[in-house]
């Protein structure tokens, strides 16, 4: 007689997202995908459900992930038409072991341009941080209303993301947990959902602003929410859940979850022409790098992957005792607007008056009306210098953006 414990063990329902488990080892019911470059997974197709039938996703390939020398793993992407970029660097450092991760998708969702940048800093152990980078992303994209109601997705998502792993670990002796900061770009709309202490900010016309709150059990609604639900504060060397956890909200956690729990806290925010970049990153680096110094250090440098590079090195010469993972996200606008500044048809009509008023002048050889052409003839050039101020206003803006 098989045992029904056993059973049990060998195939989980993980929330209703239809995925099974069996040890470590997930299977899909959809399609079978394909690992490209760090971890991207890839399909044709993905169901959705029985009644919304086929969401067509195109997921892009990412370069590989490359390791230097000094043990930095890194890389970087931009889209097509070089309007939206990222740079990623990770690096163990003082910690004996690497329980960071991190994910970068970008796809075509039924048209729409998608793009979803994650880091996940495990703790207690690396299966929970490896276990988002491998799941959440795709458990957000099967949901039914990701791209009607992000928002609601990306909420009901973590938390089925965390139960999928609880449940897939619950017959081992592993009790680790994950922090999730996310940012996911749908059109110019971005959503930024966190759980844990890992943070994501943005510069706009050079200033940092916060898009995400950590969670510490110290903080007043946090100690609140779990106090009410019969749980402790203590003082450890830094403010801990029941002593222990230094972090109010995680994945994972068993032991904890009727206080530590997985339900993400979403922003959303219109990127308009004052975004310039987002930077991700786990406290590795918001330990010893303050929002402001992250920006000012991330402008110095052009291109996002150097951006991240600079970041995660800053921080370890500042003492950094952890992992640290970082990502860039660098908006252009001015890629997207420059073809649109370029075509010419406004330009090429204006010519056409320049010969009537010149078969005018023959016609009436008057010195009054010579005065009167004179300003038409002067405000031809006018238009060709219009669009010249712009990219010299860019040049301008940049310049200081980069003194600051």
């Amino acid at each position: 007689m098989v045992c029904s414990n056993f059973i049990r063990s060998v195939i989980v329902q993980a929330g209703h997202f239809g995925v099974f488990a069996q040890g470590r080892q997930q299977f899909s019911h959809i399609k079978k995908t394909l690992s490209v470059g760090f971890g991207f997974r890839t399909s044709a197709k993905m169901m959705v459900d029985s009644s919304a039938g086929e969401k067509r996703v195109s997921i892009v390939d990412m370069p590989p992930e490359k390791v230097d020398d000094g043990g930095y793993i890194g890389g970087g992407w931009k889209n097509d038409d070089g309007s939206l970029s990222c740079g990623y660097c990770s690096f163990r450092g003082k910690r004996s072991t690497m329980e960071d991760f991190y994910d970068v998708k970008a796809s075509k969702i039924e048209g729409q341009t998608v793009c979803m940048f994650g880091i996940f800093d495990g703790h207690g152990g690396s299966r929970a941080a490896e276990y988002l980078k491998e799941h959440l992303f795709d458990n957000l994209m099967k949901h039914p209303q990701f791209m009607t109601d992000t928002k609601l997705a990306l909420s009901e998502t973590y938390k089925q993301t965390d139960v999928a792993f609880l449940e897939s670990e619950k017959d081992t002796y592993r009790d680790d947990g994950s922090t999730a900061s996310t940012a996911v770009l749908v059109g110019n709309h971005l959503f930024v959902a966190n759980v844990g202490d890992s943070r994501t900010i943005v510069s706009k016309a050079g200033k940092a602003i916060a898009l995400s709150d950590d969670h510490k059990p110290n903080r007043s609604d946090e100690r609140k929410r779990i106090e009410s639900a019969g749980g402790v504060i203590m003082w450890a060397g830094t403010w801990r859940v029941g002593g222990v956890l230094a972090m109010s909200r995680a994945f994972g956690n068993r032991m904890l979850k009727q206080f530590v729990v997985a339900e993400p806290e979403i922003q959303d925010i219109e990127i308009d022409h004052e975004a310039e970049f987002l930077v991700l990153a786990s406290d590795g680096l918001w330990d010893v790098v303050p929002n402001e110094d992250a920006v000012s250090l991330a402008q110095s440098e052009e291109e996002p992957d150097a951006a991240a590079r600079k970041l995660t090195d800053t921080a370890f010469t500042r003492g950094s005792a952890d992992n640290i993972t970082c990502i860039v996200v660098k908006f252009r606008p001015d890629k997207t607007e420059s073809p649109k500044s370029e075509p010419s048809p406004n330009a090429e009509p204006e010519p056409e008056p320049n010969p009537n008023a010149e078969m005018e002048l023959e016609s009436n050889p008057n010195p009054e009306l010579e005065t009167v052409s004179n300003p038409k003839s002067e405000a031809e050039p006018e238009p060709e210098t219009k669009p010249e101020p712009k990219p010299e206003t860019e040049a301008e803006t940049k310049a200081e953006k980069a003194g600051e």
